[in-house]
């Protein structure tokens, strides 16, 4: 006889932690998993399960289509700083009585040797730069670019790294590399070396995958300018890693 379904979950997915905890909940019988891709990037690596691209249209119509397919948990698994996807989830959440769990994995920690200079926001991060270099590479992602796009930065050269290509407003000198991690430690060091970087600026997202840069700018005692993530909404819990999560998911089905 097939087992039942004891549990619904939606996964706010595209990063990779989504992605293996949905592998962990697809192998498992009792548990039917859908991730949901807000669509940004033009070939994104799906994961296993039940998966939907595109947006909710807002906290009320994730609501609503949680009611309507009969979720009964929400795992906010975005990047570290789709701070405004956390908020409609949290809204989400208590709207259709749906318990929520924050997958987030720990930020960098700076080491010993590390020149960081911690920022708020790009914008921060952009006023930041013409006192610590004039070859910038930026892995901030395509879609702040307007910060380093200013009239005050036109003298820097940046080398952008992104998944896909950015669109305007962009800095006025720049070199695009696209590339999609994860990166080894010798690659970023060719990379520093091969285009002249005298400044890193990135966002603490955290993880493995591209956490290299950082080791080479360290060895190469290059600054490093690192925009502090959004706090997760208050009052959810946290977990750091897919296993956790897991765990977490497999207590609601056991006690439900």
């Amino acid at each position: 006889m097939p087992v039942p379904v004891a549990v619904h979950v939606l996964v706010l997915g595209g990063t990779t932690e989504a992605r293996r905890l949905a592998e962990s909940l697809a192998g498992d019988r009792s548990v039917r998993v859908t991730t949901s891709l807000a669509g940004r990037v033009a070939a994104p690596r799906l994961p296993p399960g039940e998966v939907r691209v595109g947006g909710f249209g807002g906290p009320e119509g994730l609501a609503a289509w949680m009611r309507e397919h009969d979720v009964d948990a929400l795992i906010d698994a975005t990047h570290p700083f789709a701070a405004a996807m956390s908020r409609n989830a949290a809204e989400a959440a208590a709207l259709a009585h749906v318990p929520l769990l924050a997958l987030c994995r720990p930020g960098w920690v700076a080491q010993d040797g590390d020149r960081w200079h911690s920022t708020g926001s790009l914008s921060e991060a952009a006023g930041l730069l013409p006192a610590l270099g004039e070859r910038v590479f930026l892995t901030t992602g395509r879609m702040g670019l307007a910060a380093f796009a200013g009239a005050g930065l036109d003298a820097l050269w940046f080398l952008v790294r992104s998944v896909d290509a950015p669109e305007p407003p962009c800095p006025a000198r720049m070199e695009v590399l696209l590339d999609r991690g994860p990166f080894d430690l010798d690659g970023e060091r060719e990379l520093l070396r091969r285009h002249r970087i005298d400044v890193l600026v990135t966002k603490d997202s955290g993880g493995d995958a591209t956490a290299p840069k950082l080791t080479a700018a360290r060895e190469a005692g290059i600054p490093v300018v690192v925009v502090r993530r959004p706090p997760v909404p208050e009052g959810v819990p946290v977990a750091g890693t897919p296993d956790e999560a897991a765990r977490w998911v497999a207590r609601l089905y056991a006690s439900g």
